[in-house]
């Protein structure tokens, strides 16, 4: 059945008061936060500020302003859609933040929210020197949002983008060209490493799919919103991981690093390799499961990375 709220847009008038009501309504439905937002008050002003068009950081002084007949229509039905559908605020608004630049989505790929952006922001000091990065390659790109922050971080290096879905590489096409990265980002359709030449990579970053088929089953309703092919990988969770392991010594240069988000795997990971000292990677602003290993490291573990892929296929 449809939400609707067919007295709002007469007794409510100013931004401030369809924030506070967008918040009570998804407070009240019980809406699942977790794609770019924490709170129901920051999906509220997400989604108001869309509509109204104006940025994130609006000083409070407008929050009294009064909106237009239209405008209040437009905030009432995506509120709707939002607690009816399910879907992630993103996908109604197509639009997303990653770090601290803003890309197009939609249901053909995830919504950007690794905590990856971080480590992009920082240049992925210390591991990597400044000015030392000339060949960057994003497995599992999506919508584009790491290798375009990539390029934005390393001005002067390639970056290589690389997805085995069509439709998320014509999204990450159109992030491309709305940053104007495209001299220096190169879309690949390819499982991981299989269409790429033998171009090796001071920088390897991922966020696979990591989900175990169990649990990706039991995940709310905005999850199953997204691309299952972006989230579940197996059994285990690691079919895609054990691949982009095992591949990775002969694709990382002498003094690269690899760095891949693995969230809810951590255990199954650490069970699956236990004399592997991964280095899990701390984050100021929240967000875990994420690892690093070098280039020494990788080709150390080189026979066990290969191994557990013969293994599991």
């Amino acid at each position: 059945m449809s939400t609707t709220y067919p007295s709002t847009v007469e007794t409510l008038a100013t931004v401030r008061d369809y924030i506070r009501w967008a918040a009570t309504r998804f407070a009240q439905a019980g809406v699942f936060l977790g794609h770019g937002t924490e709170t129901a008050l920051d999906e509220a002003a997400a989604l108001v500020m869309h509509v109204i068009r104006q940025p994130h950081d609006l000083p409070s002084g407008y929050f009294s302003a009064v909106l237009t007949f239209e405008e209040r229509e437009a905030i009432v039905r995506l509120v709707g859609r939002r607690i009816d559908e399910r879907i992630p605020l993103a996908y109604l608004t197509h639009e997303a933040w990653f770090a601290g630049l803003q890309f197009h989505v939609d249901e053909r790929v995830l919504v950007p929210r690794s905590p990856i952006a971080e480590l992009i922001e920082n240049q992925f000091k210390p591991w990597l020197e400044e000015g030392a990065v000339s060949e960057v390659l994003d497995l599992c790109t999506g919508s584009g949002c790491i290798a375009i922050a990539c390029a934005y971080a390393f001005p002067d290096a390639r970056v290589d983008a690389v997805d085995i879905s069509p439709g998320a590489l014509e999204v990450a096409g159109t992030n491309v060209e709305a940053h104007g990265v495209g001299d220096t980002v190169r879309l690949v359709q390819s499982d991981l490493y299989e269409a790429l030449d033998d171009r090796r990579y001071d920088l390897i970053v991922s966020n696979p799919p990591y989900v175990n088929r169990e649990e990706w089953s039991s995940l709310p309703a905005e999850y199953h919103a997204e691309p299952r092919l972006g989230l579940e990988s197996g059994e285990d969770g690691l079919d895609c991981v054990r691949r982009i392991l095992a591949g990775a010594a002969d694709r990382l240069t002498l003094n690269g690093i690899l760095v891949v988000e693995v969230g809810s795997s951590v255990a199954a990971l650490e069970a699956a390799y236990p004399e592997v000292n991964f280095l899990w990677l701390d984050f100021e602003r929240g967000g875990e499961g994420v690892f690093l290993l070098t280039a020494a490291q990788v080709r150390a573990f080189r026979d066990v990375f290969e191994s557990a892929v013969r293994a599991s296929s």
